[in-house]
């Protein structure tokens, strides 16, 4: 065992020592209210300059690209400002490619949601480009990781994960203007607590079974410490950020809960790895009545199965007891700042879907095998059916 904070985190002894440790992240972050008025002086601090091709959604270009327009000018960049099409596809990547060529962009700035920043940084990779990261809500720990997630863009499956596109470099500047964030929907901000609440579980559950992050190697103990830390500081503040955030302020609850959900979670899965939960959020996207919730609900859920797999697989009544009484405290958080904890909170009323969401979360590919313990579509199901009855008991539905 080696202890993380107040946590025993098994190092299985399997793990394959021959690789490095490694732990990758942005070259700057910069996080505050009113910083995108600072975005040319922020990309010069890390050696960027232009043209800057800008892809970001309505909202972000109603919002912003007036800032954008003042700090571009006066640093004497020429800019382009293009609508995000709302689909991380590669149809998307390579219209968004085609227009930085069209510029000659040097680099590329991405401003929206999770999907807007998947598409501009799989679009700057592939032209070779710096990438700047500008996330204006913070429902997912997209903006601080060189993982970007493609969806199928055509077709009865659109909105599917079609794949994983791991680059080679992280963003070289990540900037969180904490203002946008106060301004977003309280339930984007509840949605990225739900991401980030499944970081801790998902890097402990691969590190104990000795597999490699998703740069590679293998998990530091820092990115374990970060992702105990996004678990702590997040479940502290979640209630005072989210209360921050209806009223639209910026205070020190919803900097912490910023920094937590964006920086420490971001580097958390990137550098320590991923697991049950969001493999299970894959199974439920494959299920069309959830295709209006957002990923961090779902993701949400799927922590709750991973602790459930942990339990039903613990070797003693000791360690089955006490997954269970993980679970159940994270029913009450989530419960508490309106993550769903049911099926039915996240539209599924058929018992016929569970097989369905079991047998898509243990596809071959999937970052369900990185649990340190053998996981079949049964098991799974298993937990589903665990998890939701566990949430239904609590809400009483």
């Amino acid at each position: 065992m080696r202890s993380v904070g107040s946590e025993a985190v098994p190092i299985a002894s399997s793990q394959p020592e021959s690789l490095p440790l490694v732990f990758c992240g942005p070259l700057r972050y910069v996080q505050g209210a009113g910083v995108t008025r600072r975005l040319a002086a922020e990309m010069q601090a890390v050696g960027l300059s232009g043209p800057v091709l800008v892809v970001a959604g309505s909202a972000a270009v109603a919002r912003l690209a007036r800032s954008w327009a003042e700090s571009f000018h006066d640093a004497g960049w020429l800019h382009r400002v293009v609508g995000f099409g709302g689909e991380s596809s590669r149809r998307e990547i390579a219209a968004i490619s085609a227009e930085a060529e069209s510029l000659a962009a040097a680099v590329i700035v991405g401003a929206g949601g999770g999907k807007a920043l998947d598409a501009s940084r799989a679009a700057a990779a592939a032209r070779g480009l710096p990438f700047v990261s500008c996330p204006t809500i913070c429902s997912t720990d997209a903006p601080t990781s060189a993982l970007s997630v493609i969806y199928t863009g055509d077709g009865p499956h659109r909105g599917a994960v079609e794949t994983y596109q791991i680059h080679r470099r992280s963003p070289d500047l990540v900037l969180v203007d904490t203002q946008v964030i106060a301004e977003s929907p309280p339930r984007f901000l509840a949605a990225g607590i739900g991401d980030a609440m499944s970081t801790f579980y998902e890097a402990r559950a691969a590190a104990a079974a000795g597999r490699p992050n998703m740069r590679g190697g293998r998990s530091t103990l820092a990115a374990l410490e970060l992702a105990r830390l996004c678990r702590d500081v997040t479940i502290e503040f979640a209630a005072a950020a989210l209360d921050a955030c209806r009223r639209q302020v910026v205070d020190d609850p919803l900097n912490r809960v910023v920094e937590a959900t964006t920086l420490l979670s971001g580097l958390g899965f990137e550098s320590a790895g991923l697991a049950a939960a969001h493999a299970v959020h894959n199974g439920l996207v494959a299920i069309p009545e959830t295709h209006g919730m957002l990923h961090g609900e779902k993701v949400a859920f799927g922590t709750l199965v991973q602790l459930m797999l942990e339990s039903h697989a613990a070797a003693d009544a000791e360690a089955r007891a006490a997954a269970t009484a993980e679970v159940r405290r994270l029913v009450c958080f989530f419960s508490q700042i309106g993550l769903p904890v049911t099926l039915g909170q996240l539209g599924i009323t058929d018992a016929a879907a569970v097989a369905v969401i079991a047998l898509r979360a243990v596809q071959a590919d999937e970052t369900i095998h990185n649990m340190p313990f053998p996981v079949t579509a049964d098991s799974v199901a298993a937990a589903i059916v665990a998890a939701d009855a566990l949430g239904r008991s609590a809400t009483g539905s």
